[in-house]
């Protein structure tokens, strides 16, 4: 009787212990779950977003693609901001790069795709490919395993086959005229420079012309080397041609310009609503301070192009030669981000010595502001000075008393109106089809060995007196497909002449051979030595 009450009495208590037991596992288990779920939605620091893409990318019901949508998110956080503010991917940065650090991985050599094949054109003097034994002229038809040669593949993508880790290995295979099977040649890459000093030399007795296309780590080097070239060549004037120069390194540009200024003359300012006035003085140690002095700008002149002219034409020192530049007033700084990718953030404004801003309006958009070229030619502004209105209510003045505006880019102190002269829907499809250079091309393949010898574009000129090349050129475009256009050919025969010697001494002696030949009907040149 008793093991039964027994019984009676424990089995409930049993019961009751297990269900209490139970209850306290399962209370375990549920808090577990919900500090996992309350660890997704812990606050992250930042803002609403970081929440959201947090939430997105541990909550979501099916796998997304995260770093696609923080892309589009940060294009999309930073697109009604100013025109300069910009997103720069991890997979652009290495390009992005190149221009401003002054040097890339490669074979080192320029190429042209003639025919749906790789031809080289120069081999870099110095370098790997040179070192390797390849010559100007030579076909490329395979890069590593790829064929190259016949097929439909772009220049980016060849380029991007040959460049690569400096000290790694390329092997390419090459068909050489005069050779009758292909031949394989290995490669080391090394470091090829980016040159952003294009060509300097005398374009008379007693004017340098020195063409500066970037401001990167490098120019200032590159640009004191031909300044004391150019002195050793008799040099009494210099014109600095910064026409298509989109900016870079702005202490690069205010390193030169300080080569030009006397002690204490003020290059420019910039202010922002985070960034607080810094002024920049010349320090008046620049070696070329006496020196007669003309700019070349442009349309395409932007940015730290426009600070070195305006510095020069607000402090009275030199003159401003061409036609208005583009207008970029706004000083960007770079900020990594951890992936690789970048900000190029707008932190204030530049105020070149006057205290004028050369920004012009971006309050219509990014479209209108991008847009403005077009509306240039419309306007008549490329051809017309008196086309171009200033707000009377943004006059300024040079150091030396004279009326300078803002609102928008360096008007020059002379302008030159673009050169249509000459123009005619021949050329124009002479340049679409690209028959300009694939003739002179097919010229230099036939000529290479007798203008190998030749040294300077004096030379290459003198040389190519013996040719019609331009009555060559339109029978070869003719058998290419493009119909001889009698009218077409008398109206454009001098730019078309002068052209075709240009590019041809290009492909003999690069640079130094295109900028002196292509200079005789550079209108904005011609002026400049007139002054």
């Amino acid at each position: 009787m008793y093991k039964n009450n027994w019984k009676v009495i424990l089995m409930p208590l049993i019961l009751a212990l297990a269900i209490v037991l139970g209850m306290f596992v399962n209370s375990l288990f549920v808090r577990k779950d919900l500090r996992e779920r309350q660890e997704l939605f812990l606050p992250v620091q930042g803002s609403k977003l970081d929440m959201v893409l947090n939430m997105v990318e541990h909550s979501y019901v099916d796998t997304v693609d995260i770093q696609k949508i923080e892309e589009n998110a940060i294009n999309e956080v930073i697109k009604d901001l100013d025109p300069h503010t910009v997103y720069i991917p991890a997979k652009e940065m290495e390009k992005v790069n190149e221009d401003m650090i002054g040097n890339f991985g490669g074979i080192g050599v320029q190429f042209y795709k003639y025919r749906d094949t790789v031809t080289i054109i120069k081999v870099v003097p110095g370098g790997p490919s040179q070192d390797a034994g390849l010559q100007d002229g030579d076909r490329i038809i395979k890069v590593n395993d790829t064929l190259v040669a016949g097929v439909k593949m772009n220049d980016q993508k060849i380029m991007g086959m040959m460049r690569g880790q400096i000290g790694t290995d390329v092997e390419v295979t090459l068909v050489r005229r005069g050779e009758k099977t292909p031949f394989t040649k290995k490669i080391t890459r090394g470091s090829i420079p980016v040159k952003s000093v294009d060509v300097a030399y005398m374009a008379n007795d007693t004017t340098g012309y020195i063409k500066v296309n970037t401001f990167g780590m490098n120019t200032y080097d590159e640009f004191m080397t031909a300044l004391q070239q150019l002195e050793t060549e008799g040099m009494k004037k210099l014109i600095v041609d910064l026409r298509g120069n989109v900016g870079g390194i702005l202490p690069i540009a205010l390193k030169m310009v300080n080569e030009f200024l006397d002690s204490q003359k003020l290059i420019l300012y910039t202010q922002g609503k985070a960034s607080p006035r810094s002024d920049y003085y010349s320090n008046g140690k620049g070696k070329y301070k006496n020196l007669p002095l003309i700019i070349l700008i442009d349309e395409n002149s932007a940015s730290a192009s426009e600070i070195f002219a305006g510095a020069i034409q607000d402090n009275d020192r030199g003159k401003i030669v061409g036609r208005r530049s583009f207008g970029k007033g706004l000083v960007q700084e770079q900020r990594m981000l951890p992936d690789g990718s970048a900000l190029r953030l707008t932190v204030a404004r530049y105020y070149i010595p006057s205290g004028r801003s050369i920004q012009r309006p971006y309050d219509k958009g990014k479209k209108e502001y991008y847009d403005d070229f077009y509306n240039r030619i419309l306007h008549g502004e490329l051809e017309v000075k008196d086309s171009i209105h200033f707000d009377p209510n943004l006059k300024y003045h040079t150091v030396g008393g004279r009326v300078v505006y803002g609102g928008g880019g360096i008007m020059p102190d002379v302008f030159v109106p673009a050169d249509t002269s000459g123009f005619s829907k021949y050329l124009v499809d002479l340049r679409r089809t690209m028959l300009l250079y694939d003739y002179t091309f097919d010229f230099m393949d036939k000529h290479r060995e007798e203008m190998k010898k030749l040294n300077n574009y004096k030379e290459i000129l003198a040389y190519l007196k013996r040719f019609d090349l331009v009555e060559e050129m339109a029978d070869y475009a003719e058998k290419n497909g493009l119909k001889k256009d009698r009218k077409g050919i008398r109206d454009s025969y001098e730019i078309i002449r002068v052209n075709l010697e240009a590019y041809i001494a290009r492909d003999v002696l690069d640079n130094e051979g295109l900028y002196p030949v292509i200079g005789k009907i550079d209108s904005t040149l011609q002026k400049a030595l007139q002054e």
